[in-house]
């Protein structure tokens, strides 16, 4: 494993991200413990959660209690592991997801998800999403207020632009230290957060940085020179899978990238803890940036 800066500490650089674990189709709890604990064995350091990663209504927190449960029966030392929790957002438990990031509501969900990680501070606290009918700097002035206060450690923003991002950063200061949007060779919408987020030293965690890798339009019409050939075909040249060589790919687009690949299996996470064992050429990297440029 290979490690990177996320504000003030060192975590590995591939993250897990352990929504999976507790939404719609989740594994029962052995397995999802089980992938946990392969995470750490990987030497992963950096488990993303929130609140809102639940599937019924009534069981708000549900991945932070599983996180929780894990680590206490891990038999190793996790005195290094970073939990970054978000809030903001909600399940009613139909299948749809709601957006509150009202300051009441946003110190209110702090304090409860810091109860059930059983942690003194929360070492990351990420705004889920902006609130339409919140202003931006009130969502924010409660991520302040909560690290004036201790609650949380350090603060992060999800789903977010550029200009929110620099208000965010007017307001935070150095309590800011992370970026979460969507990003994956396939889906770039974030190329500009990602380029602000490393001018200003941000750690940027792609959520669903294998997104897209499944679909049939990856693989491209048959033949030589499609994009699809040219992505498995460099993923077979290194003897890795197609989702390992699009984390290394991640890996490459900038020293602040930490991507957080979501797994239910324990052999998935594992083989996305290699991706740093991969060292891509000039020609490669080009070939791969063409790829996703395509997309």
């Amino acid at each position: 494993m290979k490690y990177r800066r996320l504000g003030s500490v060192t975590v590995s650089a591939i993250g897990l991200g352990a929504m999976p674990l507790s939404i719609e189709h989740r594994p029962d709890e052995n397995r999802a413990i089980a992938t946990v604990h392969a995470a750490l064995d990987a030497g992963i350091t950096l488990i993303d959660t929130a609140d809102s990663y639940h599937w019924h209504a009534d069981e708000r927190g549900h991945n932070e209690l599983l996180i929780a449960r894990a680590l206490a029966r891990y038999g190793g030392d996790t005195s290094d592991v970073l939990i970054a929790t978000k809030g903001g957002r909600g399940r009613p438990g139909d299948g749809s997801w709601t957006v509150d990031a009202g300051p009441a509501h946003l110190k209110q969900a702090a304090e409860a998800s810091r109860e059930r990680l059983g942690v003194e501070a929360i070492g990351l606290y990420q705004l889920h999403k902006p609130d339409p009918d919140v202003p931006w700097a009130d969502s924010v002035g409660a991520l302040r207020e909560l690290l004036d206060a201790g609650t949380v450690r350090a603060v992060g923003i999800s789903n977010v632009t550029t200009d929110q991002i620099r208000e965010a950063h007017a307001i935070l200061g150095d309590g800011l230290v992370s970026v979460q949007n969507r990003y994956s060779p396939v889906v770039r919408d974030s190329e500009p957060e990602l380029e602000l987020a490393t001018r200003l030293g941000l750690a940027f965690l792609p959520w669903s940085p294998l997104g897209g890798l499944s679909r049939s339009s990856l693989d491209g019409p048959s033949g030589a020179t499609s994009a699809g050939t040219v992505f498995h075909r460099i993923a077979s040249d290194h003897g890795v899978s197609p989702q390992r060589l699009a984390l290394a790919w991640l890996l490459h687009r900038s020293p602040t990238v930490i991507p957080i690949p979501g797994a239910s299996r324990p052999a998935s996470i594992q083989d996305s803890a290699r991706a740093t064992e991969i060292e891509l050429g000039t020609t490669e990297l080009r070939q791969l940036d063409d790829l996703a440029m395509a997309r």
